[in-house]
């Protein structure tokens, strides 16, 4: 695996516990930070440094592709996560016989040099790999339509339940939010794949045109930070930046709604907690989201500003509306996939390429 912000590292993690367990030998290559974040010795893998990072870099890709070639050239089968190590795992693997899976977790980030890139490495994989796994079906299309020899859907574990160590009242109290106020939450990177911009239009507009007393909190950090504040400082609309946050279950289990304004997302591990807390979701329709939420959200087009804030308005102005998604949510977070699971279809994968 190459760099990861947190879910891609959590869901091999997730696979290497469930093969070593399985009897297999696991040998998980990825960069420093990401050995040392995520405790993949410790579950029972062996590790190698894999000195990879988010853009090319002619000297430290060429050792990349060394090692892979040497570690990974007497493997069974040889399973890269992202679209730059799985391009390079193409690359270090021709001619060799390991059969190649990769596993893509985001799409292209779009327009200027990193989508050109994006576009290079998803044409590497489509050519090379064996299988490629997407988080999404757009993935999925997208490699078919590139020629790739087979692809399929990804299953990523949804995070268990968080625990909620405060009451909703204790919640609003910590944030100054007086009892009567409707809360919304989003969990988010401030990056502009969120499209945090579209919370505080979509807010301005709710305020125009409804008299609803409501603010929206937003638990993440991210290069937007400054940005974003500065934004919201200038058109006094009623969002709060609360960066990096430990009690995102509170938060959620504390919310009238939650929010997610992405313009793309592949399984969104917030709102997977949103259905295991029983939330009332509004949501994008972007990327994975609505294969994750089903008929549990209210789902608006990315970036409409006028959809996102009526949206919102039938939320936070009818109680039934939200007692019914928080029952949907309910119902739909007993449906999403467990490790198990993930581990099953990671296996089939296996077997599909032997």
């Amino acid at each position: 695996m190459g760099t990861s912000a947190g879910g891609t590292g959590k869901h091999v993690l997730d696979l290497v516990g469930g093969l070593v367990e399985a009897d297999h030998d696991v040998v998980v290559l990825a960069p420093r930070a990401e050995l040392d974040q995520f405790p993949f010795a410790e579950a029972g893998a062996a590790t190698v440094e894999l000195a990879v990072a988010d853009r090319p870099h002619p000297v430290r890709d060429a050792r990349a592709l060394a090692i892979l070639r040497d570690v990974c050239g007497g493997a069974d089968v040889v399973h890269a996560h992202g679209a730059r190590v799985g391009a390079l795992s193409v690359l270090a693997l021709a001619g060799l016989a390991p059969p190649l899976v990769v596993t893509l977790h985001n799409a292209s980030p779009g327009a200027g040099l990193l989508g050109r890139v994006h576009r290079v490495l998803e044409s590497t994989i489509a050519r090379g790999a064996d299988l490629v796994l997407g988080v999404s079906a757009d993935i999925v299309e997208r490699q078919r339509e590139l020629g790739a020899r087979a692809t399929d859907l990804a299953v990523i574990a949804a995070p268990p339940p968080g625990a909620v160590t405060r009451d909703r009242h204790a919640v609003r109290h910590d944030l100054g939010i007086e009892p009567r106020t409707m809360l919304l939450v989003t969990v988010a990177r401030l990056a502009p794949q969120k499209d945090l911009d579209l919370l505080v239009d979509a807010m301005a507009e709710l305020r125009a045109r409804h008299a609803i007393d409501a603010v929206a909190v937003v638990a993440g950090d991210g290069p937007d930070r400054e940005r974003l504040q500065a934004r919201i400082d200038a058109t006094d609309v009623p969002v709060r930046l609360l960066g990096h946050r430990s009690d995102v279950p509170d938060l959620i289990a504390a919310a009238d709604a939650v929010v997610s304004t992405a313009r793309w997302e592949g399984q969104p591990v917030g709102l997977q907690e949103a259905l295991h807390s029983g939330a009332a979701i509004v949501a994008t329709d972007a990327g994975g989201t609505g294969a994750v939420v089903g008929d549990a959200a209210i789902l608006v087009p990315v970036g409409d500003v006028p959809s996102m804030a009526r949206a919102l308005a039938d939320v936070l102005l009818h109680g039934a509306v939200r007692d019914d998604l928080r029952s949907r949510a309910i119902s739909r977070g007993g449906e999403l996939p467990t490790s198990e699971d993930a581990l099953e279809a990671a296996l089939t994968a296996y077997r599909s390429v032997l």
